[in-house]
C-alpha cells in the first residue's frame, strides 16, 4: 500500500505547480504565485509524509494529510477573502460580489485534495508476526 500512498504524494507535490486560482489579465497561479510561505509549508507537509510512508508510520503520514488538507481549505478561505477585500473599494456590493466573482478556481485544487485524501484513506497492511 506504499505505492499508492506514494502516488497520493506525487499528486499532493505535482498539484502544487498546477493552476489553482485564475485571475483575469493576470492569468492562472500555482502555490508558488499564490504565497511562497504556504507552498513551502506544502512542501515541509509532503516531507512529512513521505518520512512517514518510509518509516512504516501511519500516525505521522495521517496527521500530516491532514494537515495538508486544513492548509488546502485555509488556502481557499484565504483566496476568497482577499480577493473580497481586494475589490472593497467598490461603492456597491453588487458590483463587488460580481469582480469577486471573476477570481476562478482551476482543477488543481481536485488534484491537491484527490492525494491528500488518497495518503489518508490507504491502510497500512502490516505483516502480523
Amino acid at each position: 500500500m506504499k505505492n499508492i500512498q506514494i502516488l497520493g504524494l506525487l499528486l499532493v507535490a505535482v498539484g502544487s505547480f498546477l493552476p489553482l486560482v485564475h485571475v483575469p489579465v493576470i492569468g492562472n497561479w500555482n502555490y508558488w504565485k499564490l504565497d511562497h510561505s504556504l507552498a513551502i509549508m506544502c512542501w515541509v507537509l509532503c516531507a512529512a509524509v513521505l518520512f512517514g510512508i518510509v518509516n512504516n508510520s501511519v500516525k505521522v503520514t495521517r496527521i500530516s494529510a491532514i494537515l495538508l488538507v486544513l492548509l488546502f481549505l485555509f488556502t481557499l478561505f484565504a483566496v476568497k477573502f482577499q480577493a473580497s477585500q481586494y475589490f472593497s473599494f467598490m461603492p456597491f456590493k453588487s458590483w463587488q460580489d460580481k469582480l469577486v466573482g471573476i477570481v476562478k478556481l482551476r482543477w488543481g485544487w481536485m488534484v491537491e485534495f484527490l492525494g491528500a485524501f488518497i495518503i489518508i484513506l490507504t491502510r497500512n497492511n502490516k505483516a502480523k508476526s
